[in-house]
C-alpha cells in the first residue's frame, strides 16, 4: 500500500519535524509512506486568500499522483473514530485503492474549486489545529490506524 501526505508550506516547528520523522519512522513496516511539501506560494502577502487558495489548489494538483484514491482533510468532512479510521484504510486497501493520498491545505484551507472536485474528505476534529500541528496529528492517525489493522498493543479502547 502506497501512502501520501501533501502538504503546503515548510513545517517551521522542531517539534513538529522531529514528531513527523518518529512516525514515518514506524510507518515502514505497514506501507510505503511518503510526505510531499508544495512550497509556500511566493509573494503571497500581496494577494488575496481567494488568490492564495486558487495558486496552492494549482500546485496541488499538479502534485497528486495518477490513480490515487485522493482525500481531503477538511473541518466539514466524515468524523470517525481511531478503528473507523482504521477500517476505512483497510477497506480501500481491499477494494484495489492501495494508492491513496491525504491532502492537508494552507493555512485558510482549501479553494472551492478543489473542495468540489468529488474527493472525499475527512475530518480529524470539530476543533480547529493548525495545519502545521495537523500534519503530526494525522501521521499519529495513520500510524494507529495500521497497528489497530494488525492488532497490535498500540491502541487502547
Amino acid at each position: 500500500m502506497k501512502l501520501q501526505l501533501i502538504y503546503i508550506g515548510k513545517t517551521n516547528e522542531r517539534f513538529i519535524t522531529e514528531g513527523m520523522q518518529m512516525y514515518i519512522q514506524r510507518m515502514k513496516r505497514y506501507c510505503q509512506f511518503s510526505e510531499i511539501l508544495i512550497p509556500d506560494v511566493k509573494n503571497s502577502s500581496r494577494l488575496s486568500v481567494e488568490q492564495l487558495k486558487e495558486k496552492e489548489a494549482i500546485a496541488l494538483e499538479k502534485c497528486i499522483p495518477a490513480g490515487s484514491l485522493v482525500v481531503l482533510l477538511d473541518e466539514n468532512g466524515k468524523l470517525y473514530n481511531s478503528r473507523g479510521f482504521a477500517g476505512f484504510i483497510e477497506k480501500n486497501a481491499l477494494h484495489g485503492n492501495s494508492n491513496i493520498s491525504f491532502v492537508i491545505g494552507g493555512a485558510y484551507g482549501f479553494s472551492p474549486g478543489i473542495l468540489n472536485r468529488g474527493w472525499l474528505k475527512i475530518s480529524l476534529s470539530k476543533m480547529t489545529f493548525s495545519h502545521q500541528i495537523v500534519r503530526l496529528f494525522f501521521m499519529e492517525q495513520i500510524y494507529r490506524a495500521f497497528t489497530i489493522i494488525k492488532n497490535e498493543p498500540y491502541h487502547n479502547d
